[in-house]
């Protein structure tokens, strides 16, 4: 109990030197990094598992030194490999165009190799130490004058492992191991098994397809807020009773110009009259203050083509329209360097149009002859629907590539490095086309997701890939058979941890964090089911 609660505790020592040493070298913190704890957690843990899982199947008589040296020898470069697959899956995150990510993954990426490095050095220090206990409690228990069974029995129950004493020739086998070896890898090398896999397989990879193409893209605004803010009923009001108009654009001139002369006023008014044009914008409610002037000058009888004149007569004409204060930026010099209007946006309630808004009004504020840029502090917000699905696939190929490369330097067998990467897009499909049907929109936290995704399916499937490559058995069947036996209870352990310890995000009031453990329980039912049953069946077919 001893050991695996210091596998939890070094987690934490990796949390505490992974964001010790990043807000030490000014890396931002932002509130999505928070989730950054309970995806470590279920990576340490999972590590811890393995080398657990090692640690049993070694011979309790044996010396301390031969049993971790068998230990690691076993469980060492697997480990290795799936936490350098994982600390690239989110160092690949840092090519992403939203800041947010970029710190998010800095720092899971940076806490796992503390997580990595904690657990082996300290912790296979702890499983030393407490294999040092066990030989001390079998000394204990094999004293010749030990007459009471009972007492024997509960001693038994409270020192080793399955309350047995260990064969001087045999190790001590967990029976979920058993389990693995006796039971379910035989039912799973059946060749009626593996038809039943193979049609099982197709089916969710027909289902994940679909959908993929029914996922929705863009961040709800509400989602940002807690689900009690004010901010959710104020957006569910404007959404039922204000759904025809959108945000009020500002369309600014950036540099200084002379507005008196009338050919940079024609210019300025065509690039104007050109977002009128646009289907996004409702041009009656176009609000801009040369056109009031204009009109202004025109009824005072004032030449507005003199630049004296014209510079002298916009003061008077703040006082008359208040409202353009702050739409004209005056220097010192009493020269106007900068000025704005405001243009009215509709029909942009869905995800795909406010796109394509942003991306026409981007392209008319570039092809104008007068310098313009289009604002609104929404777009910060829109601005991810014009990158998200190019973000995420470039991240997604990066990343398996990634993967690809080290699992083809690191497990000896190029076909089984392919059977892994193919895993990983299998998983991805999956958890993306399965968001659709838990109403999961495609946004930069789900993005995140899918990096953890890359990740963790990685994981399962790498396990399994090296145990089954290093085997020595003659056969296919047996190779999977004893694969099994090494890392099934391991991986399924690692995937029940990790949903265990997600779950409570479920409760969660904010939508961020449920939508974490919505992608975290798809990527530990679908890595589980790939690292347990797809890649074991499909293996079998080298």
């Amino acid at each position: 109990m001893f050991v695996a609660v210091f596998g939890v505790i070094s987690t934490a020592f990796a949390v505490l030197s992974g964001f010790g040493l990043m807000l030490f070298i000014g890396v931002p913190f932002v509130t999505i990094i928070k989730n950054a704890p309970f995806l470590v957690l279920g990576v340490g843990v999972d590590d811890m598992f393995i080398m657990i899982s090692g640690w049993q199947k070694t011979k309790l008589v044996n010396s301390i030194r031969h049993r971790l040296s068998r230990t690691y020898l076993k469980v060492a470069v697997s480990i290795t490999i799936t936490t350098v697959t994982n600390i690239l899956a989110f160092y690949t995150g840092i090519m992403t165009s939203f800041r947010s990510i970029q710190y998010f993954c800095i720092y899971t990426g940076t806490t796992l190799f503390f997580c990595y490095l904690y657990t082996i050095t300290c912790f296979g220090a702890v499983m030393a130490l407490d294999g040092k206990r066990e030989v001390a409690c079998l000394r204990w228990l094999k004293k010749p004058d030990m007459a009471d069974k009972k007492c024997s029995s509960l001693k038994r129950c409270c020192c080793l492992p399955f309350d047995s004493l260990p064969d001087e020739l045999e190790a001590d086998i967990h029976p979920m191991n058993l389990f693995f070896r006796d039971y379910f890898g035989p039912f799973l090398t059946r060749t009626k098994t593996k038809f039943f896999v193979v049609l099982l397989y197709i089916s969710y990879l027909i289902g994940s397809i679909y959908g993929c193409f029914q996922v929705q893209e863009g961040l709800d605004l509400r989602n940002l807020a807690s689900d009690d803010s004010y901010i959710t009923p104020y957006f569910d009001v404007e959404e039922e009773y204000f759904p025809h108009y959108g945000p009020k654009v500002m369309v600014i001139v950036t540099e200084t110009l002379d507005y008196w002369d009338k050919d940079a006023r024609q210019k300025l008014e065509k690039c104007l009259a050109d977002f009128e044009k646009n289907g996004y914008v409702d041009k009656v409610l176009t609000e801009f203050w040369l056109r009031e002037y204009v009109q202004y000058m025109k009824d005072k009888k004032q030449d507005i083509n003199d630049k004296n004149t014209f510079m002298k007569s916009i003061s008077s004409f703040l006082v008359d329209f208040p409202h353009f204060k702050y739409d004209v930026n005056i220097s010192s010099s009493h020269e106007i360097i900068s000025s704005r209007a405001f243009i009215q946006t509709m029909h942009i309630s869905t995800s795909t149009n406010k796109k394509k808004m942003l991306i026409q009004f981007r392209d008319l504020a570039k092809n104008c002859e007068i310098p313009l840029m289009v604002y609104n502090p929404a777009f910060i917000y829109f601005d991810q629907y014009t990158a998200i699905i190019e973000n995420t696939i470039r991240n997604v190929i990066v990343a398996s590539a990634a993967m690809f490369v080290v699992s083809l330097l690191l497990i000896p067998h190029p076909l089984c490095s392919l059977w892994v990467t193919f895993a990983i897009g299998s998983v991805i499909v999956g958890v993306t086309g399965f968001m659709a049907f838990w109403k999961v929109n495609l946004d930069s936290i789900s993005m995140i997701n899918l990096v953890i995704c890359i990740g963790f399916s990685f994981d399962f499937s790498a396990h399994i890939s090296y145990a089954f490559v290093s085997s020595s058995q003659p056969s296919v069947n047996l190779k999977t058979i004893e694969a099994l036996y090494m890392l099934g209870y391991p991986i399924l352990q690692s995937a029940i941890s990790t949903v265990i310890g997600v779950s409570v995000l479920s409760a969660a009031k904010a939508y961020i964090f449920r939508t974490f453990f919505k992608i975290m329980f798809l990527v530990m039912v679908f890595g589980a089911a790939h690292g347990l049953i797809f890649i074991p069946v499909f293996l079998t077919f080298i």
